[in-house]
């Protein structure tokens, strides 16, 4: 199968990264952990962006929720069924908006990792490293994930000593103390026991 042209320009560049020391298994790891590397910091840097980008909409879908979760527990605290029923519809609608643009999200995260792949496809296709104490081994796709992972560990220690992600850090901590609405029964509920309303 003949690579991409994106994967032709690039090829060079990456198998740079397989020719440092010219131990095979050792440029092998080595290649393989710059490049788990590579695509960790460009999905990471995707999804900051992306959320950056729809932030504004997750915003409005979030408080809505949380508006909607409010009146349906005042609702159901007042005895009111059919407007729990409409209120908690609309709260399930704008959480189910506000989860899933999140969630795709994680696509931001995660192409850089399959675009590695599909590369190291072309190039290491026949590769199995033989595990130790056993008769089993593994493939290019197992080792780029075990080492992506090992350099999101890595990665995590310095992340939010860098600006831009110290940044994203502040935005995210400032979420869960912005608003004092009280969004659940346990909130309302004493309020009706309370002598005169207070």
């Amino acid at each position: 199968m003949e690579m991409h042209p994106v994967f032709l320009f690039l090829d060079p560049y990456l198998i740079w990264l397989y020719r440092l020391t010219g131990q095979a298994l050792a440029d092998f790891l080595i290649g393989t952990l710059a490049l788990a590397f590579m695509a960790l910091i460009i999905g990471e840097i995707t999804i900051s962006l992306a959320f950056l980008v729809v932030r504004k909409r997750i915003d409005q879908a979030t408080a809505e929720a949380a508006k909607y979760q409010r009146l349906s527990m005042e609702a159901l605290v007042e005895g009111d069924k059919l407007a729990y029923k409409a209120a908690n519809k609309l709260a399930n609608d704008a959480f189910g908006k506000s989860f899933f643009m999140q969630i795709s999200l994680s696509a931001a995260f995660l192409w850089p990792a399959f675009f590695a792949l599909a590369w190291m496809s072309h190039r290491f296709a026949d590769i199995e490293l033989p595990l130790p104490y056993g008769h089993h081994s593994l493939g290019y796709i197992g080792v780029f994930i075990l080492l992506f992972v090992a350099a999101y560990f890595l990665f995590k220690g310095i992340k939010y000593k860098l600006p831009h992600f110290r940044r994203i850090k502040q935005i995210l901590d400032g979420y869960p103390g912005r608003t004092k609405e009280r969004n659940s029964f346990a909130d309302l509920a004493p309020e009706r026991k309370k002598p005169g309303g207070t």
